[in-house]
């Protein structure tokens, strides 16, 4: 009996697109139906389920955007994953399949390779669901048979490692990549002032992306009890800066104000773990961003200075659609959503659950408040040590323009993905280093005998031979020949697991670094095992939106102060200036400001100039108040 690796339904008006997929699947062991209609493709998927869809969109009398609303409708097909195949390259099409339920996008014309590739994996993940659900099923049902059900999850939880080790390896390369080459970008002196703005953002969001993808993994070391603190002292403002900025245009895009709000006795720098704050407060903003269709979204970030030991308190609270009483007292356990985000088929009910248990690491709890159609607030409290005199050990704004060595210094690049090692050819080169590639292990022992380099960059997954017994070989031949001088060899990986540090070690690496790698971070490891020194350039001040550096001038105490200190009157015609949107009136009343308040004139005059006449009016309005 021939097993097959799975059913594959594929939807497209053109035969000569089923014939090429079904040809390839097929070769691979895959069991492959065709449909060249929408209605027929949706009649075939009702009487016998498929594993994947593969979905073209642009088809005669129903498009694919309407044949995936109408399976995930239909209880008998809306959990079999949907990718979407299309000519359409544009990001609303994209986004819109995503919305729609799709688990993946691919642009025609496409590479054979790749489809296979996703293919094989969204069939994967399904396997694996249907087995958390199998195992869970035994579960209730077989409560007698409890040593047999915990050695099935035992199997299930390894698998599931397994399977996200390989997931981490397969986004950190391409994220290697897209990080490396935006650096090197943003090098070009003739770029404008908004595209090194633009490519700040896309490493930013890269970053982002990367943190997401490490707090994945966090989620196995938290079933197993196994995480710690990383506290270290870092800047709240700086941190609070770039969350406003991240959410920004999304919030823009959807027409809600954003208002980040910090208390003036809120410390600068603290000493707490920076990633995981950072964690919990793009989950709580992003929750609200999803479900908050109209309004606006609130962070304030106030001190508990009554507390001991001292804590700080962030409020996220939104205008969305909010959640009942009854989900509110589960909506911090693992796998549990609300009504809301049920209906919105997005998230694994896994956020607010790593949220509370983040937070009760630090020392702190979450709370929340909600109400439906009135929207939420969630009240997130964590313990920190205010640092008085900044101790930080930030990187200074320079980098490495050229070697300080008279002799040549030769570095092998081991790589099986070109654009990896372009990427180091490409920093590497400029610098004065010589460099040479090979794109498995194999080569890279050729190379290594005849060419002898000071330092050899190694991956540890590829094809041929992986980097690990690339280079038991070269120690071993090495430990063979006296003439031979021990090359330093890098592991540089994508693997985010620490367990395989000690397993890279112990091949004979002499140090590692985790993909995406830190073009800082490769420099110092290099000087530091070679012996080598670089010449500098100073750069410029990193490139940061004003709209924080204003909005913060408001809330500076002496700007307060000084503004409370004006006559009555002249704050009231303040007022009836913003909320008129009086021009003529807010420059006479600006001329009005003694000299001796410069911060308060400078500080109307960027907000005014800014056309956030809205900070003044609550200003105003808050000292008439008080």
């Amino acid at each position: 009996m021939t097993v097959t690796q799975g059913n594959i339904l594929i939807v497209d008006d053109r035969p000569e697109n089923l014939q090429v997929l079904s040809q390839t699947l097929a070769e691979q062991g895959y069991k492959v139906r065709g449909a060249v209609k929408g209605e027929m493709g949706i009649r075939a998927a009702i009487s016998n389920p498929p594993d994947l869809i593969l979905l073209d969109i642009k088809m005669p009398k129903m498009d694919g955007f309407t044949v995936c609303k109408r399976l995930k409708e239909n209880p008998k097909t809306r959990d079999i994953p949907i990718i979407f195949l299309s000519a359409l390259d544009e990001t609303l099409d994209k986004v819109q399949g995503f919305t729609l339920g799709g688990v993946d996008y691919i642009t025609k014309p496409f590479q054979i390779e790749e489809v296979l590739a996703r293919v094989e994996t969204q069939i994967k993940l399904r396997r694996l669901q249907q087995q958390l659900q199998q195992q869970n099923q035994q579960l209730q049902e077989e409560i007698k048979e409890r040593r047999k059900a915990e050695k099935a999850a035992a199997a299930a939880s390894k698998a599931k490692s397994e399977f996200l080790a390989n997931m981490s390896h397969e986004l950190r390369t391409p994220l290697n990549i897209i990080l490396g080459f935006a650096k090197l970008m943003n090098r070009d002196a003739s770029l404008s002032l908004e595209q090194h703005e633009n490519l700040q953002t896309i490493n930013r969001s890269g970053e982002h992306l990367l943190e997401l993808i490490s707090d994945i993994l966090e989620l196995s070391k938290i079933e197993s009890g196994i995480i710690s603190l990383d506290e270290k002292d870092f800047d709240l403002y700086h941190l609070l800066d770039n969350l406003e900025e991240m959410f920004l245009v999304a919030t823009e895009n959807k027409e809600i104000e954003l208002r980040f709000s910090i208390a003036s006795d809120v410390p600068q720098y603290i000493k707490a773990d920076e990633k995981k704050l950072r964690s919990c407060l793009i989950n709580l903003l992003s929750n609200a961003l999803k479900f908050t269709p109209a309004g606006y979204i609130k962070l304030r970030v106030s001190a508990c200075r009554e507390s001991e030991p001292f804590h700080i308190l962030f409020e996220v609270e939104d205008t969305g659609v909010g959640i009942d009483r009854a989900d509110l007292e589960n909506v911090f356990d693992a796998f549990v959503q609300a009504q809301a985000g049920r209906q919105s088929a997005e998230g694994t009910g896994l956020g607010l659950s790593i949220t509370r248990k983040f937070a009760q690491l630090m020392g702190g709890d979450i709370t929340a408040n909600s109400a439906i159609d009135r929207g939420s607030t969630f009240k997130l409290h964590i313990q920190l040590t205010p640092v008085p005199c900044p101790t930080l050990s930030l990187n200074p704004r320079q980098r490495p323009v050229a070697l300080v060595s008279e002799e040549a210094c030769r570095v092998l690049v081991v790589d099986d993905t070109q654009d990896n090692r372009r990427l180091l050819v490409k920093l590497l080169e400029p610098i004065g280093f010589e460099v040479r590639e090979g794109d498995n292990g194999f080569e890279g022992i050729e190379q290594w005998e005849n060419w002898q380099p000071h330092l050899i960059w190694m991956d540890t997954r590829m094809p041929v031979m992986d980097g690990l017994e690339a280079t038991r070989q070269i120690r071993q031949r090495e430990g063979l020949s006296s003439e031979k001088k021990q090359t330093v060899i890098i592991a540089l990986t994508a693997s985010a697991f620490a367990e395989r540090r000690e397993e890279i070690l112990t091949a004979g690496f002499d140090d590692l670094l985790f993909k995406p790698f830190r073009e800082n971070v490769l420099f110092e490891t290099m000087a530091e095992y070679l012996g080598i020194r670089y010449r500098y350039e100073e750069l410029p001040p990193m490139v940061f939106s004003r709209k924080r550096d204003r909005d913060r001038a408001a809330s500076n105490p002496l700007f307060l102060k000084q503004l409370e200190e004006m006559p009555l009157s002249w704050i009231a015609r303040l007022a009836q200036a913003a909320n008129e949107v009086n021009e003529d009136l807010m420059i006479e009343l600006i001329k009005e400001i003694p000299d001796n308040r410069s911060i308060l004139t400078e500080g109307i005059k960027d907000l005014f100039d800014d056309s956030r006449l809205d900070i003044i009016l609550r200003l105003a309005r808050k000292v008439l108040e008080d």
